[in-house]
């Protein structure tokens, strides 16, 4: 029998649930350095110097990054340590191509499910991504971003066909930030979401459906623009 005051491990629930918050607050700005650029494709994540920045013990910082190996961010080389994960081309088609079908389908479902509530949060934040469009700052932008596809996917009526949708867009981090720190892209892209916003407004599932699987195409080639483009020019930083 138990007072309530610990658990098996002799830490508290207190306790507990303050380091859990901790390591989720790591994981957030881990996630942010690697999406950035601040940690480089493939580069070995130094634990005691991260948890010297963040002012932190080694606990979190190895929580957080076991919980961004399972989405695909980082990697684990045994006896190396963690590594920024860098997607082959193969993979990155692969995932790319999965996404665009899985987001054709979640734009056609909240087509048909959104309500009056969840539109109205839609077209706020496309509105604050029209906003932020204004300043170039991708570092801005990119959250709002990612507040949109994952409140679009959350209106489709099928929370599973959601998750596996913002599991691959997760994975996909990296490359869709560089896509929108590249040239003037801003615009565009949140041209694309307010077609996709208007057709879910209309209840149109066709038309999302196209709208859906025309913006993640248009943003797969922007990709392999901006990829191109550092390739070609590396002295040009696009984070």
């Amino acid at each position: 029998m138990t007072d309530g005051t610990s658990n098996t491990s002799g830490v508290s629930p207190i306790d507990f649930l303050r380091t859990r918050s901790l390591t989720n607050v790591v994981q957030t700005e881990i996630e942010r350095m690697i999406v950035e650029g601040e940690f480089t494709p493939n580069e070995r994540i130094n634990e005691n110097a991260l948890a010297q920045r963040l002012k932190v013990s080694r606990g979190p910082i190895r929580e957080a990054c076991s919980a961004l190996v399972a989405l695909g961010l980082i990697q684990v080389i045994p006896n190396r340590g963690f590594f920024v994960r860098e997607l082959s081309e193969d993979e990155a088609r692969e995932v790319s191509e999965a996404r665009a079908y899985l987001f054709a389908c979640i734009v056609m479902g909240a087509a048909k499910n959104a309500g009056e509530k969840d539109i109205a949060k839609l077209r706020s934040l496309v509105d604050r991504m029209d906003e932020l469009t204004a300043t170039g700052e991708v570092s801005s932008y990119y959250p709002v971003n990612l507040d949109f596809h994952t409140e679009l996917a959350k209106s489709c009526g099928n929370m599973r066909l959601a998750q596996i949708y913002l599991g691959l867009a997760r994975e996909l981090h990296i490359q869709r930030y560089r896509a929108l720190a590249s040239g003037d892209v801003l615009t565009v892209s949140n041209a694309e979401h307010r077609a996709i916003v208007d057709a879910v407004a209309a209840h149109d599932a066709q038309r999302g459906f196209a709208a859906g699987y025309a913006h993640i195409t248009n943003g797969t080639a922007r990709t392999r623009r901006a990829t191109s483009a550092r390739h070609h020019h590396p002295a040009t930083s696009f984070d």
